[in-house]
């Protein structure tokens, strides 16, 4: 039952540190006592008083905080004994059989939130976001359609990007936008793996070396999966795409709506229960308006504006995601994923692909751009990372209880 548990938390997107608490405690109510010992691809639960230990397959690939909350009452209820120990075990594998969101969710809200990450980056433009929100609905169809026919992760967002590229190339072609990058990048923004590089960050930092880096690999992995669906998708139809110039920032009141809209599609992408959204969605508008304030009022970087929201957001969501049992990467992720430097890392992988097409012809500011776009990238990633797991790690070292 013990490894039940560690495996639907683990390969479900919870922490690494509150699944081997969560089965451990879970462990001793039972009368054992346990070390589970996590790792990519497997997980291993070591009996403290003898020489047995059991070995479980779990790779951490997915994210649906609707089984993970499901999974944690059930061990929360068998500590507190209002779930009888006999029960508990056909109670882990309902849990661990939820379904994910709906397809029509699915699809709506990758539309929603492509079209609001577009809002946030400057497509204003009517027609913009209808093509942004077409080209992410059909890449979310692709996508559970493909999740019935093959397992591997790296097939899903590799397709939906590839569509989004051939319909930006399509767009450009006939001259239907004017923000043909955008049209590009915002559906492939929605496919960046922010949970797993949160907890790959935070594995790192409490020096799991192995775990931290293997997330953080398959995390770049799928990045580069995207970027190259993107980029094959709009060359293969005959499109020129040229890296994209900063945008001015969105109305106030618009870039909040917007990034309200884009935390509610990816609670949607992480199957989180409806009446949960509200907490998330409040605390990503929150954070997003201290960004703007500070970039377009007080003159800041998109970094130092990065950190300071992701300082927010941690700092709001650390208490509340013990007590609802929720974990924290996903919903920390989902209030901040309109911060994601996806703009940046495309414009770099576009910049790279011209690059390498013009060759010693290339002028000068193509090469800076590129550097440019990957060091904000990288800083921002950095900014975020540091922002989220830093008020996180220092609420467990006061409250070790809620670890």
């Amino acid at each position: 039952m013990t490894a039940l548990a560690a495996t639907l938390l683990f390969t479900h997107g919870q922490t690494t540190e509150r699944t081997v608490v969560a089965a451990e405690r879970l462990a001793r109510v039972l009368g054992v006592a346990v070390k589970v010992l996590p790792y990519w691809g497997e997980l291993i639960v070591k009996v403290d008083s003898a020489p047995i230990s059991h070995i479980v397959p779990a790779t951490p690939l997915g994210v649906d905080m609707g089984r993970v909350l499901a999974v944690t009452t059930v061990i929360a209820r068998v500590c507190d004994g209002t779930l009888p120990v006999a029960t508990a075990q056909s109670a882990l594998e309902s849990a661990g059989r939820l379904p994910p969101a709906s397809t029509p969710r699915f699809t709506l809200f990758a539309a929603l939130g492509a079209a609001s990450l577009g809002v946030i980056f400057g497509a204003l433009d009517a027609t913009s976001l209808l093509l942004i929100a077409a080209s992410a609905a059909i890449g979310a169809l692709v996508r559970r359609w493909l999740s019935g026919l093959t397992h591997n992760p790296l097939i899903q967002p590799l397709c939906a990007a590839l569509i989004a590229g051939v319909v930006a190339a399509a767009a450009s072609r006939i001259q239907l936008s004017i923000a043909t990058t955008l049209v590009a990048f915002s559906p492939c923004m929605v496919l960046v793996p922010g949970p797993h590089i949160l907890n790959g960050a935070i594995d790192l930092a409490r020096m799991r070396i192995a775990l931290g880096t293997a997330r953080l690999a398959y995390a770049g992995i799928i990045v580069l999966m995207i970027c190259a669906g993107g980029l094959f998708g709009f060359t293969a139809v005959g499109g020129n795409l040229v890296v994209a110039g900063p945008a001015p920032p969105a109305p106030l009141i618009a870039d909040v709506i917007a990034a309200g809209c884009a935390v509610a599609s990816f609670g949607a992408f992480f199957s989180m229960p409806w009446r949960l959204l509200p907490l998330p969605i409040a605390v990503g508008m929150f954070a997003h308006a201290a960004r703007w304030a500070l970039i377009t009022a007080a003159g800041a970087g998109a970094p130092m504006g990065a950190l300071v929201a992701c300082l927010l957001v941690s700092v709001f969501t650390a208490p509340v995601v013990d007590r609802l049992h929720l974990p924290f990467a996903a919903v920390a992720f989902s209030a901040v994923v309109s911060l994601m430097p996806g703009f940046f890392l495309f414009n770099t992988a576009t910049g790279l692909v011209e690059l390498v097409a013009m060759g010693p012809n290339a002028p000068a500011t193509l090469l800076t751009s590129i550097v440019t776009n990957a060091v904000t990238a990288f800083l921002i990633i950095m900014a975020m990372t540091f922002g989220l797991i830093l008020p996180r790690m220092l609420y467990e070292r006061l409250r070790p209880s809620a670890a």
